[in-house]
């Protein structure tokens, strides 16, 4: 299996131009002890990337501590970041201690940076500063040693602008920017990862040795991945429990980008003496999309429209014509 050629993070999978780029220029800064901000799409990996400078740099014996700014209350955020003391507010039966108090020495990695809110970055601002804060409640600064990571999927520049995000905070976030490609932009990737993420899936399953078809192999390359890596380890593990042999087909992986030429060659059943029912194939290749594009936009006749190429209205119709059960379920 092709990894980058460096040992910097053997758990990042390709050797493509642009993943080695981004992963060489993390490695020359481990041990700088400088802030980080790693930027990119959603599933492309900014945590793995934060780990392994973590596990490079000075700090790699203490704690890597891991934050995600958006899976939480605003509210609740100071006190998970800087702890509080007992009485602070109504449930504080007890003092806790805080994520940055937890990462003291080591690495802190806060995970969708740009959703944090206005009146707390002028705390984490602080902490970058002077390496102190205060929990919430208590009056008495406290000293923190870490190094941080911070790691975002939006456009902080732009949120300067809009005034929803602190210029001076980006500034000192962004001393070194390590931005992530999406998948589609290191498709050569792509079949060192489908088969890692197959092997995976298989060893985890207990399914054995389990194959990737050349056609399943060449539509997986072409598709786009708007989820990215997180997106193709789903649809390995998806396609190994739909698959019922030792290989994966097209048949086998859930709904993507449609094939090109050379996809649909091998995607088309030879043809023989007894014939084929055209029309009855053709109906049920567009029943098939139509289902999936519905099942992935939930319903939305708006969306699934775009996602087939077709107009809302072209969409409607044939659902009306043919498909009538399918406009019962969509909105």
């Amino acid at each position: 299996m092709n990894r980058t050629s460096s040992c910097f993070c053997p758990e990042i999978i390709g050797n493509s131009t642009a993943l080695s780029r981004v992963t060489a220029k993390a490695e020359r800064i481990t041990k700088a002890d400088c802030t980080v901000l790693v930027t990119g799409e959603t599933g492309t990996g900014k945590e793995l990337l934060a780990r392994a400078i973590h596990l490079g740099s000075e700090r790699s014996k203490k704690p890597f501590v891991a934050v995600n700014c958006a899976a939480m209350a605003k509210e609740l955020l100071d006190s998970e970041l800087f702890g509080h003391v007992q009485g602070a507010f109504t449930t504080a039966v007890r003092s806790r201690e805080g994520r940055f108090q937890a990462a003291d020495g080591g690495t802190i990695f806060l995970d969708e940076i740009g959703e944090m809110p206005f009146e707390l970055q002028s705390k984490l601002l602080r902490v970058l500063q002077f390496k102190e804060f205060s929990a919430v409640g208590e009056s008495r600064v406290r000293q923190v040693d870490v190094r941080i990571v911070a790691a975002t999927n939006a456009d902080l520049k732009q949120m300067v602008k809009d005034g929803t995000f602190r210029q001076d905070l980006y500034y000192r976030l962004n001393v070194i920017e390590l931005r992530l490609p999406p998948l589609r932009e290191r498709s050569e990737d792509i079949p060192a990862l489908a088969n890692h993420f197959a092997k995976k899936a298989a060893d985890h399953y207990n399914r054995g040795v389990i194959r990737i078809s050349e056609s399943a192999m060449k539509a997986m390359v072409h598709h786009s991945w708007p989820g990215n890596i997180r997106e193709l380890e789903n649809a390995m593990e998806h396609a190994v429990l739909m698959t019922m042999s030792d290989e994966i087909t097209i048949e086998d992986l859930p709904a993507i980008d449609a094939m090109d030429d050379d996809e649909l060659v091998d995607f088309v059943r030879p043809l023989t003496d007894d014939g084929i029912d055209l029309a009855g194939t053709l109906r049920k290749i567009e029943s098939r999309y139509i289902q999936q594009a519905l099942e992935q936009t939930s319903g939305n006749k708006n969306q699934a429209a775009s996602l087939l190429g077709l107009n809302r209205t072209t969409l409607v119709e044939k659902l009306k014509r043919g498909f009538p059960e399918m406009l019962a379920v969509a909105g």
